[in-house]
């Protein structure tokens, strides 16, 4: 009968080492769809903030020549001020 006893003690151990590794085979699964998880949402948004420098680059690229165009459109606003005053000097 010891022998029965001893023998169940060790099943019990057994299996709460079985139900333990069963539990931690688990949990590693799940870390590892997590990370890949992880991931790809690292990877979209590491896309996401190179279309938006690209965007951004775009955006400043685009503001220099709205600032050019500016200074174009009173260059010109400017020469055509003078060209009017010279013509209505001309009609005097």
């Amino acid at each position: 009968m010891a022998k029965t006893a001893t023998r169940d003690v060790e099943l019990e151990a057994l299996d709460r080492l079985e139900e333990k590794l069963t539990r931690l085979v688990a949990l590693v699964d799940r870390m590892k769809s997590e990370q890949a998880l992880a991931r790809e949402e690292n990877q979209r948004l590491k896309d996401e903030i190179d279309a938006l420098r690209s965007r951004a680059s775009s955006a400043e690229t685009l503001t220099a020549e709205i600032t050019s165009l500016r200074n174009e459109r009173d260059v010109i606003r400017s020469r055509v001020g003078e060209m009017l005053q010279q013509i209505e000097a001309l009609n005097l």
